[in-house]
């Protein structure tokens, strides 16, 4: 790799504020992943439900749906208190957890999620603003490749780490950690030193206009509308596949543990195309690198109807490489091309295009697995992914410029 392409890497991980924020990224995520997994297993030990147990999962992703609204808290005042803020309120909440030990508990662990679900939307949009003003403009897709480093490493380690708490101490363990990890987060965001202005408020119209603003910036965009939507359509195909995933491993002929193999090597692939996103995008341009993403998502998804090991695990790092790509390119030119003042509103109403879509693609998938083989639907996807990627080479370039280098 050559001194140019690793210099902005450099640059980023040496800036001070920079690096501040991508600790924040992983200790909070390191303890977001950890209940993410502990508390299906916890629901699942008090009740014996698999549906109960899943109900973890859709109260954290319910609040995403009110992304363009939550995201306008992030767009009345500096960013900074805030994260610090919602970081210390999710730290008290955790322990509100260390009393759940029945069944008839349940209501406040589903209560806890939600509200922790409904605070990291406005967590995210925060740190994404904030970070638009800390980290300098050519090199926010290297942070954001890093970011996206750092998450898919968590999602590899924290797991474990959570499931083996979670044997030894309980759910409370868990709970315990993760509310230390937001403390932590918590000082690392008030040690940031750089300096930002007060945002400015929403104009008179109250939260439904100051909402309305940010949806009509990202629709009237010709940059972010096409990436914003080929990301949405990316990650329902998404999530079609990965509820696919079992069906995949069992035409393997492999027990459903096998599949943590899969997820292993394409978190591996998340890794490496989180460390390329920087320097990638900078010689092709948002818009390709993200068609280029979809396009090798596309031939991944497609070719896992391969009954053969070797084939899908490579389709599995290569789903890891390709699926960050519309994601990093997305969220990074929303930073660029968005006013500070309308950051926090643009990015959560963008995550919220973007993710909602990949949980009806979940549930949908959940259902198409049990009515028809699995092989014609993957093929299915790819061609319907590989759509998507034409679509978004084929989009008006608008005002889409590759940074200098």
């Amino acid at each position: 790799m050559t001194t140019k392409t690793t210099w902005p890497l450099v640059r980023v991980l040496r800036d001070r504020d920079a690096g501040l924020c991508l600790s924040g990224v992983v200790v909070s995520g390191f303890g977001t992943s950890a209940l993410w997994l502990a508390s299906g297993v916890w629901v699942k030990d008090l009740t014996g439900s698999d549906g109960l147990a899943a109900l973890c999962m859709l109260a954290m992703w319910l609040p995403t749906l009110a992304g363009p609204l939550l995201g306008t808290l992030a767009d009345r005042g500096r960013r900074k208190p805030l994260l610090i803020g919602v970081n210390l309120l999710l730290g008290a909440l955790l322990l509100t957890l260390l009393g759940v030990d029945a069944p008839g508990d349940l209501w406040l662990l589903y209560g806890v999620l939600f509200v922790y679900g409904a605070a990291s939307v406005v967590h995210d949009a925060a740190e994404s603003a904030l970070v638009a003003t800390a980290v300098d403009r050519s090199l926010l897709g290297d942070f954001n490749g890093l970011r996206m480093t750092a998450t898919e490493s968590m999602k590899l380690l924290a797991p474990l780490a959570g499931a083996g708490l979670y044997a030894a101490y309980g759910g409370a363990g868990v709970a315990l950690l993760d509310a230390a990890t937001f403390v932590l987060a918590a000082g690392l965001y008030a040690a940031l030193r750089g300096r930002e202005d007060k945002s400015a408020r929403p104009r008179d119209g109250g939260h439904r206009r100051g909402t309305a603003e940010g949806v009509r910036h990202l629709w009237a965009h010709p940059v972010l509308r096409p990436l914003v939507l080929a990301g949405g359509a990316t990650m329902l195909c998404a999530g079609l596949n990965g509820a696919l995933v079992y069906a995949v491993v069992d035409g393997l002929g492999h027990s459903p543990a096998y599949a943590g193999v899969l997820y292993a090597v394409q978190g591996a692939g998340s890794v490496a195309a989180g460390l390329l996103s920087g320097a990638v995008p900078r010689r092709l341009g948002a818009r390709r690198f993200g068609a280029y993403g979809i396009a090798l998502l596309a031939l991944a998804v497609a070719l896992r109807a391969v009954p053969s090991d070797p084939v899908a695990l490579v389709c599995s790092a290569a789903i890891g490489a390709g699926l960050p790509a519309v994601l990093i390119a997305a969220l990074t030119s929303v930073q660029r091309e968005t006013p500070g003042a309308l950051l926090g509103r643009a990015t959560a109403t963008a995550h919220t295009l973007v993710y909602a879509p990949n949980v009806a693609g979940l549930a949908a998938g959940a259902t198409l697995v049990e009515l028809v083989d699995h092989r014609p639907v993957l093929v299915a996807l790819g061609a319907a992914l590989l759509v998507t990627a034409a679509a978004l080479c084929a989009s008006p370039a608008g005002t889409e410029a590759v940074p200098h280098r």
